[in-house]
């Protein structure tokens, strides 16, 4: 058995290769982006108004007071969608400009509406009455103010999010570059496994496969469901393994058989190929019994998760999803750090994943409550979870008061950093 930290240290070095593809920017949330993505526009596009308003040319206010109103002669109205106005300007004119209409040339600032007055009066509109001086560049959003042609709007190993989707559409991004999906075959293991509605107690549903399944937006990856391995399919497995090989398919998982019963055999058949990293069984509760290969001068791995479901869902948490980040370069992962609200003992020399729930006092501090209910058949402290707190090895007692690294269960914490 060997500990958490020696099991990352095999992980990060057991990198397989996964290429890239160009797909269309609209249909690119949660993949990661294998080159920097430029704005191939300036933006805005054109000088335009910030307000609804009227613009004229500041030069001619250089000498009006309040005692000497000017008129400025209304010559148009224009609105956003509108061409730009051609029309030549001249002294003492002023145009109706709308939000995002863009501003004519020959006029260089605006006077939002709520600050006009009119002449002769509001219903006939022919002139607007200017008292005082008025600066240049008022409410104005300058050509290129907000991306500048080739600046980076996204770069290298980020993850798509919608708000960089809006900014692909609104910049005209229509292709990217992004890391292929990588592509995990699962099967679940076991007699007692069974994927109908109604079970007798003998029976477990078949729940890991459905909880890694609709994992795979948040988690870059394919997920292909293999089935269920029976207690007597080792030659099946075997089969399995071998045709990923040969086809598109990166990863194998397995649920299941890889602890030391008489039925457990996912390690004794991983173990029949050549593979140039290895490890079974980590310190950690839950998922103990864990089981990592990559195959030699291929560019496929196994994972073998314990079959309990908590010890499933942590094992995929903090194994394999940091695998796949590592291997498609996504930048090591931060935690949150927040303050335990009641204390925990564990065994020293294991490393704790524990079902938590975090929340924010009145001031402003993040705090976790380690939840009843460790144990890793437990499913309710799972649903009433919201976070994994992660008790490194090397100490057993855990106070009320202490700060603790903390990890989104559904998604990563790539977002913070």
């Amino acid at each position: 058995m060997i500990s958490y930290e020696q099991s990352k240290k095999i992980l990060k070095k057991a990198k397989i290769k996964i290429k890239d593809e160009i797909i269309n920017s609209v249909n690119s949330l949660n993949r990661l982006v294998s080159s920097n993505v430029y704005s191939s526009i300036n933006y805005p596009t054109g000088d335009n108004a910030a307000f609804d308003g009227y613009a004229i040319n500041s030069k001619d206010t250089n000498r009006i007071k309040k005692k000497s109103k000017k008129q400025f002669k209304i010559i148009g109205s224009i609105a956003a969608g509108s061409k730009p106005l051609k029309k030549k300007i001249k002294k003492f004119d002023a145009i109706e400009i709308m939000t995002g209409g863009i501003l004519p040339k020959g006029f260089d600032t605006i006077i939002p509406i709520e600050q006009i007055n009119f002449y002769p009066n509001k219903t006939n509109k022919k002139y607007i009455l200017i008292d005082q001086k008025i600066k240049k560049h008022k409410h104005i959003r300058f050509t290129g103010s907000d991306f500048k042609k080739g600046e980076v709007i996204l770069k290298k190993n980020n993850i798509v999010q919608p708000n960089h989707i809006l900014a692909f559409k609104t910049l005209g991004i229509k292709k990217i570059k992004v890391k292929k999906k990588i592509n995990i075959l699962f099967f679940s293991t076991g007699n007692e496994i069974t994927d109908k509605d109604n079970v007798p107690s003998w029976k477990v549903r078949n729940s890991n496969s459905h909880y890694i399944k609709n994992l795979n937006e948040n988690f870059l990856f394919n997920f292909e469901n293999g089935g269920i391995l029976k207690d007597n399919h080792q030659s099946i497995f075997k089969s399995k393994i071998k045709k990923m090989l040969n086809n598109k398919n990166d990863i194998i998982i397995t649920s299941g058989a890889v602890s030391a019963g008489k039925y457990d055999y996912i390690p004794s058949v991983v173990k029949n190929f050549k593979l140039s990293e290895y490890f079974k069984s980590v310190a950690i509760r839950p998922g103990k019994p864990i089981l990592f290969a990559k195959i030699k001068s291929k560019h496929k791995a196994i994972f073998g998760l314990p079959g309990n479901p908590m010890s499933s869902a942590a094992c995929f948490r903090f194994f394999v999803i940091p695998y796949i980040a590592n291997i498609l370069g996504l930048p090591v992962e931060k935690p949150i750090r927040a303050v335990l609200k009641n204390g925990f003992f564990k065994k020293k020399k294991f490393t704790r994943f524990a079902k938590s729930k975090i929340s924010t006092t009145k001031d402003g501090k993040i705090e976790v409550e380690i939840l009843k209910g460790q144990e890793s058949f437990r499913v309710k402290s799972f649903v009433n979870s919201n976070n994994w707190a992660l008790l490194p090895a090397g100490k057993s007692k855990f106070k009320k008061g202490e700060i603790v690294d903390c990890f989104f269960p559904n998604h990563t914490n790539q977002t913070l950093i």
